[in-house]
């Protein structure tokens, strides 16, 4: 056992410590350091915990590097400083916990001017993150002295590391109590109001994303922390700070009161889209539902975001129709003058959740400014921007799928023997004056054309596709089926003859080809004799799936040719090989002489069954080579080649298996496939390139039997194999003078 050997070697930083006039870089030179240290080394803890080498660990990781300092270790004591101060060692998180000197030299790289470097900010919030989370007391007592901490944090928000702080600081504090002071102490601070203000064009784009990602990471935060901690009775007032309709509406003044800046507007949707995020699975497609418990207050946006959003969605439609100026676009297609842009499509984002939040008066609102159509113009304008094409799908799903607002009188049909019709004037919107259907019906027969004149099927065909089955799903089991049946009716003659015969036609046929059918009505016979029967199966035939099933099918018949034929082969080339053991007559013979092996058909007799297949035809035809014959005549007794043989093993006797493909014609298609057909060729003999098939292929006499000639001699044997209710006879032709072997249905 290695165990044995004494494999242990003592570190070299034990021997370097004891140095006296040893030095810190020296010991951070050693490759092992940070090892040793999370193993808690304590010479080198004890080392590291000297007053001189914190303070310069602490100097390394918030100070410049020298210009003078070769680049590529430029960086390397002051990352090594910050993964020793980060290893999370006692001693050290005491040392640097607990001595202020050594927190207002860490506090101090703060104070710098921007831009921070970012590498060493990095290394600044990753140490000040640890000891949130293992000395939140002292740290955070620190912190609250400093009455620059929250200028500087917002100061210095386009850095993503001091970022990351700041939200260390609502997550990493473990008592429940100390975090409601520090959240607390941060609202008093105006943190919410100070990041929001960053949101605004006269402001960097990195400020612009990082205030933005704070404010949205508070949001989640906050919400998470409100459902996961129960009986907290004191609220969030971060989050109650941020869902005030005042607070909106200065983020709203920002972009909108001002010059257009895309990186503005962009962010502001963002923190717009995460407060109308609710405590529920959002729609993911054209499927879903919105599912009970929708009026519960945990799945509710507040009121007041709505109320400051409201009076702005005329601004935001006005995005749609002028965005902020962009460039002309190259793409592979061709030109975007202008392109759909990150401001428009944050947009379109933002309709479709507030058409989530099913709410009258905003879906009243965006009916008189008809910025639903808008959007369907954007639609099938940007033929190949699939990410429009997702938000423009969800929008109509919601509307067809949610049932009416509940602000919405039901309109009550004057024939008294009807059910009422509950109104949904969205839905009576998109069909009439949106002309939906139109639309739709006109997109697809000019994409017809254009792929009919060799053109490219066009981007929104897809999501063209699940929006009218979204139509006819919702027509039939929606809530609101019978407005949707109306609106139908209520459309021209013409259009509702074209709607039927498309719903009935194309989209009907579309549906099939995109629908994947793997079974059929045949048995299936696998090789475990297992029987599985589709007959009763639900799902629909086609002559394409007909076709793929019938590749498996003959798949699996050849499969178990091969097993059969194997097992055929090889047990007649042991029988014969243990026949010449019993048999040997003298010392002197060679039992394993190559000799001529005929197999009797008990001998084939395997307990397999085979998979069924449709018939096929048409074979490949080449010359087949002569060679001479190695063989004797072999006068074994055909009552000994009867007889039971034993299974051995397969290095007893020479069997090769070789495979090669040809085409076949489906009796049911004029598209070729391939077939996989097994040749065998036994103890050297070289496979033939005849095929079945050919003209040139000798028939079988029958089974069992030689056939004699002057040039030729054959032995032929066969197999039935079982096929449903049919049976199906093979062969294979072992032809001695020509050394081929040929494998024949």
């Amino acid at each position: 056992m290695f165990w044995k050997f004494d494999l242990h070697t003592t570190s070299h930083i034990d021997t370097l410590l004891e140095k006296e006039d040893v030095t810190l870089t020296e010991v951070m030179d050693e490759e092992d350091v940070l090892q040793e240290c999370k193993a808690q080394n304590h010479k080198l803890v004890d080392f590291l915990v000297r007053p001189q080498c914190m303070v310069d660990l602490v100097t390394y990781i918030t100070q410049e590097p020298s210009d003078d300092v070769e680049e590529k270790i430029k960086y390397k004591y002051p990352n090594i400083s910050c993964e020793l101060l980060t290893s999370d060692v006692g001693q050290i998180n005491d040392r640097l916990g607990e001595d202020e000197s050594l927190l207002m030299k860490l506090y101090g790289f703060l104070q710098r001017d921007s831009p921070l470097n970012p590498l060493l900010a990095s290394f600044f919030s990753k140490v000040l993150s640890i000891l949130i989370g293992r000395k939140p007391e002292q740290i955070v007592e620190f912190l609250r002295k400093r009455e620059d901490f929250v200028d500087l944090m917002i100061k210095h928000i386009g850095t993503s590391a001091i970022m990351d702080l700041l939200l260390r600081m609502l997550t990493c504090i473990e008592p429940q109590q100390l975090r409601q002071d520090v959240l607390n102490w941060l609202n008093e601070e105006k943190v919410i109001q100070r990041l929001v203000d960053m949101v605004q064009p006269s402001q960097d784009e990195d400020r612009h994303s990082n205030a933005s990602q704070s404010l949205c990471e508070i949001i989640r935060l906050s919400r998470d922390q409100m459902f996961q901690v129960q009986g907290c009775s004191e609220p969030d007032p971060l989050l109650a700070t941020l869902e005030k309709q005042e607070t909106v509406e200065q983020l709203l003044s920002n972009i909108f009161d001002k010059e257009k800046n895309d990186s503005a507007i962009v962010s502001v949707i963002q923190i717009l889209l995460t407060l109308f995020e609710t405590r529920r699975p959002a729609f993911e497609g054209h499927l879903e539902i919105c599912p009970p418990g929708m009026s519960h207050p945990s799945f509710s946006v507040n009121q007041s975001i709505l109320e400051a959003v409201r009076p702005r969605l005329k601004d935001f439609h006005q995005l749609l129709l002028e965005p902020p100026k962009k460039n002309i676009m190259k793409t592979t297609w061709g030109m975007l003058d202008p392109p759909v842009g990150n401001t428009r499509l944050s947009v379109v984002r933002l309709v479709a959740s507030l058409l989530q939040t099913n709410t009258h008066i905003i879906n009243m609102e965006l009916i008189n400014l008809n910025t639903l159509g808008v959007i369907l113009d954007m639609y099938f304008n940007y033929i190949w921007n699939n990410f429009l094409h997702i938000q423009v799908e969800i929008c109509t799903a919601m509307i067809l799928a949610m049932p009416p607002a509940q602000s919405e009188n039901p309109e009550i049909n004057r024939d008294q023997d009807q059910e009422p019709v509950r109104e949904s004037h969205l839905i009576k919107h998109l069909f009439q004056k949106c002309q939906f259907i139109q639309r739709i019906l006109d997109a697809w027969s000019s994409n017809e054309k254009e792929q009919g004149e060799g053109g490219r099927r066009r981007g929104y065909m897809g999501h063209l596709t699940r929006i009218a089955n979204s139509i006819v799903h919702n027509s039939d089991k929606g809530p609101n089926g019978a407005k949707i049946q109306q609106l139908i009716l209520e459309l021209t003659e013409d259009d509702k003859q074209r709607w039927e015969a498309f719903t009935s036609g194309q989209l009907a046929d579309t549906n099939k080809r995109n629908t994947v059918d793997l079974v059929n009505t045949h048995h299936i016979h696998s090789s475990s004799d297992d029987e599985v029967d589709f007959k009763d199966s639900g799902f629909h035939q086609d002559s394409s799936l007909q076709q793929a099933f019938s590749d498996y099918q003959m798949q699996q018949m050849t499969s178990n040719f091969i097993e059969q034929f194997v097992l055929i082969l090889h047990d007649a080339c042991c029988k014969e090989k243990i026949q010449q053991f019993e048999d040997a007559g003298s010392d002197e013979e060679d039992i394993w002489d190559e000799k001529d092996i005929t197999f009797a058909p008990e001998a084939q007799r395997c307990p397999r069954s085979s998979g069924s297949t449709d018939s096929e035809e048409s074979t490949d035809s080449e010359e087949e080579d002569v060679k001479r014959d190695p063989f004797e005549p072999n006068n074994a007794s055909s009552d000994d080649r009867m007889e039971e043989t034993p299974w051995v093993s397969t290095h007893q006797c020479s069997l090769k298996v070789s495979f090669a493909t040809v085409p076949y014609r489906n009796k049911h298609f004029t598209s070729y496939s391939l077939i996989t057909v097994m040749m065998l060729s036994l103890c050297d003999v070289p496979v033939s390139d005849q095929w079945p098939g050919d003209e040139a292929a000798q028939p079988a006499s029958s089974p069992g039997r030689k056939a004699g000639g002057s040039d030729a001699e054959e032995t032929i044997t066969t197999e039935t194999v079982t096929n449903g209710s049919m049976k199906e006879t093979v062969s294979l032709t072992v032809d001695a003078k020509t050394e081929t072997a040929v494998f024949k249905r």
